[in-house]
């Protein structure tokens, strides 16, 4: 399929909308307090659109969008946390993808490593680290030898840098921390990341 400009320029728009309130809401100080409502709203309709876009084109990858088109489908995809069944088609879209070399590989190591926290289970690429009151982790990982190997493979930095970078973020009290991961809990179980246990 030749290049779409008009594509392109739609994905970028797209992205472009969700940096701007994030770096607003950033500004505000109400960025992290939870999923704010405008931000989700923005991704919510953002994912609507992506959606469309891959009914009409297939994936918008690097030969029909260029690199930076190909890098926003994936953001926003990244972003549809609100849509598991959306998000975990996007990851396999990128999957294969990214095994015909649509994409590069590093798109899909992080949306797998996002969909599996969210799901509950180990992520495998190490792309997904919390700020704690002790300072950030590394979220749960699967085969912990290995990691550093499919850092290398996916073309990512690696979990020591990943947590240096987050090093002088402003840590959470045990309380707020508490309080935000069971916000986080219900908010799975709300939207059908995870089942509710009886």
């Amino acid at each position: 399929m030749p290049m779409s400009p008009s594509l392109r320029e739609t994905l970028l728009a797209l992205r472009d909308r969700d940096l701007t309130l994030r770096d607003e809401l950033q500004a505000a100080g109400t960025l992290f307090e939870g999923y704010h409502p405008r931000m989700e709203a923005v991704h919510r309709d953002n994912a609507k659109q992506l959606r469309a876009l891959i009914a009409e084109h297939g994936w918008p990858n690097q030969h029909l969008v260029c690199e930076d088109g190909a890098e926003a489908a994936w953001l926003i995809a990244q972003h549809s946390i609100s849509e598991p069944s959306f998000m975990r088609a996007c990851r396999d879209l990128l999957e294969q993808q990214s095994r015909s070399g649509g994409v590069p590989f590093w798109q899909f190591a992080y949306i797998d490593d996002r969909v599996r926290s969210f799901e509950g289970k180990p992520q495998r690429f190490g792309t997904q680290v919390e700020l704690t009151p002790e300072g950030p982790e590394l979220c749960e990982v699967e085969d912990a030898k290995s990691l550093e190997q499919r850092q290398r493979q996916a073309g990512i930095s690696t979990v020591a840098a990943r947590l240096q970078a987050m090093e002088n973020d402003p840590r959470p009290t045990p309380a707020e921390f508490a309080a935000r991961k069971y916000a986080e809990l219900q908010w799975r179980l709300k939207v059908g990341w995870c089942a509710r246990v009886v």
